[in-house]
């Protein structure tokens, strides 16, 4: 009656629906013939309308024991197509959108695996340049990020035992059934070199608690970056993951490990946002609903994710468009975007910088190359640009000439350093000393003599110090930062040649003990040292006491032992400021 009625009344044919609907749901004991008979039947009636919720519960399970039957590619696939292209809002009909869900991953488990999903999106964009259904990227996307936020949903509920999204709605757990959380401890430090604060405990130890339903996280940090954090997010509201893992560009992502089935269907639904991003017309619109990041925060800080989203952010940063590739920018003021995460420093960085300069890049175009845009890069990722720049990337180059030319940076030390950055590769040089044709002052300011304080980037090796050293005049340096960096023992042969040298940080780099013989034979009136966590032993740290001008000394978390702790105490008479924690002599 339904198909043969003239009437298009939409009651006409959802009554149908609703009554096997209702039917199925009061039959429990359906045997695998009868489940397909069943679809079978009805197909029909799907053909212009939506399948009911009772009903979609249905066709999940059916998706989810069988998804090889024919009846998931022959029945299943024009009603998915319909929800795609006609779907308003999957708030309102969560199910449909766990149906697309399971159907998307039933054609995933075929032999062909992701060409088949690859088809399907491909059959949904259709055949020409501009897909004619502007409802199927939206609703895709938001398939996709429910299935991926249901991935990690699984390892929160895993960790503390917090009730699932269904379970709260069903009522099944109380609050007063929860096991207590697990804490998630992350312990970052601060790499700045603060002679006044070496052995102060009650400045360098600050811990702040994040507290979520989701996570929790313990940030060691000093004063200077806890106020930063404050002035970021305000005193009512609390840091969030991407602001705590920020803090030092030593730490690493979260320890994430998903169970084989949340696994598969990560790395289906991160595919699909491959597939889509390929697409030149749904670019644009991609970029727009991803602008905002709107994935958990647990997936940002797993390395398995990012890895894999770096593809679509590629893609953002390689479109020329403005209405693309600007959205790899923060969507306000004070907020993490995709440029923050993915540069040196960001919790999905993972290739030293070469996604960050193909950003810098674009979005140095004729809409970016603003002093806004130079002033943000200097106070916040001035690191990275100078790395870049001595490892010879042109970008990067440009972009510390452009700093130089616009009088973005007013400190004369920086400045210092950055010529001497700019100087010590052939098209630095080159792009230098075009710079100075059209300001003689630069000329004046490096006349002047080299720094007196200098920080290197952090994943700085070696041959970039070396290199760094080479290219200009340091004989004025005082103060030089290599914490959190790739130097070793072997760059002691670059630093004997700083004759000012008065205060040296190596807090968290590979520096052994023979480097510090090296520096105990020439750097003997050097004042300030960190060796926090280095892999220094007693054989490097007897050498030191050849350094009487030594007033300051940190040997936190070294293989320090009571004994040379004594002797050292006894043969250094200035010595102030000691930090031993962590050590046999703590």
């Amino acid at each position: 009656m339904a198909l043969t009625s003239p009437l298009q009344d939409d009651s006409i044919h959802q009554a149908p629906l609703e009554i096997v609907s209702k039917l199925l749901s009061e039959s429990i004991n359906l045997t695998t013939q009868e489940h397909e008979s069943i679809i079978v039947a009805i197909a029909p009636l799907l053909e212009n309308n939506h399948p009911p919720p009772d009903l979609c519960e249905f066709f999940c399970k059916h998706c989810r024991e069988r998804p090889r039957s024919m009846v998931v590619i022959e029945v299943f696939t024009p009603v998915v197509q319909r929800i795609l292209k006609h779907n308003m809002d999957f708030g309102k009909c969560p199910r449909l959108r766990l149906f697309t869900q399971e159907y998307i991953l039933a054609l995933n488990e075929l032999n062909a695996g992701m060409e088949v999903v690859k088809k399907f999106i491909h059959s949904m964009h259709g055949p020409t340049a501009n897909c004619p259904h502007p409802r199927v990227l939206p609703n895709l996307v938001a398939v996709c990020l429910a299935a991926i936020y249901s991935c990690y949903e699984e390892f929160i509920n895993s960790r503390d035992n917090s009730p699932s999204l269904k379970e709260i709605r069903n009522g099944c757990q109380q609050q007063c059934d929860r096991k207590p959380n697990i804490p998630l401890r992350l312990l970052h430090t601060n790499p700045d070199l603060v002679s006044q604060e070496v052995t102060s405990a009650d400045s360098r130890h600050k811990t702040v608690i994040v507290t979520s339903n989701e996570v929790h996280v313990e940030v060691e940090r000093n004063n200077t970056v806890n106020q930063k954090l404050k002035a970021n997010t305000g005193n009512d509201s609390e840091p969030n993951l991407i602001d705590c893992l920020l803090i030092s560009p030593a730490c690493s992502t979260m320890s994430i490990e998903l169970s084989p089935q949340a696994e598969r269907v990560l790395e289906c639904y991160v595919e699909i946002l491959k597939i889509l991003s390929d697409y030149d017309d749904w670019r644009p619109a991609l970029a727009s609903l991803l602008q905002p990041i709107p994935f958990p925060k647990e997936a940002l800080a797993h390395e398995t994710f990012t890895k894999e989203l770096k593809y679509v952010i590629q893609r953002f940063a390689e479109d020329p468009r403005q209405e693309v590739h600007s959205c790899l920018l923060s969507v306000r003021a004070g907020k993490d975007g995709w440029f923050q995460l993915y540069s040196p420093g960001g919790v999905a960085c993972d290739d030293d910088g070469e996604l960050f300069a193909s950003m810098v890049h674009i979005l140095m175009g004729s809409c970016y190359k603003t002093k806004k845009f130079l002033l943000s890069l200097a106070e916040n990722k001035l690191g990275p640009c100078m790395l870049l720049a001595l490892r010879g990337n042109q970008t990067m180059v440009e972009i510390l000439c452009l700093m130089l030319e616009y009088n973005i940076i007013e400190n004369n030390d920086t400045q210092l350093q950055i010529i001497s950055t700019l100087e010590s590769t052939d098209v630095g040089k080159r792009m230098y000393e075009q710079l100075c044709d059209r300001q003689r002052e630069l000329k004046e300011l490096q006349r002047k003599g080299g720094p007196t304080r200098l920080t290197l980037p952090s994943k700085s090796t070696d041959a970039d110090l070396a290199r760094l050293l080479s290219s200009g005049s340091f004989g004025n340096l005082e103060n030089l930062s290599l914490a959190f960096t790739n130097v070793t023992s072997a760059c002691a042969e670059q630093l004997i040649k700083l004759p000012s040298l008065k205060q040296l940080n190596l807090w968290s780099t590979q520096f052994g003990d023979a480097g510090l013989r090296v520096l105990s034979e020439h750097l003997t009136t050097l004042q300030v040292l960190n060796l926090c966590e280095t892999p220094v032993t007693d054989a490097g740290l007897l050498a030191l006491s050849s350094m009487k001008s030594l007033c300051s000394l940190n040997m936190n978390s070294t293989k320090l032992s009571a004994d040379t702790y004594e002797d050292l105490k006894a043969k250094l008479p200035n010595l102030k400021e000691v930090d031993v924690r962590y050590t046999e002599a703590w």
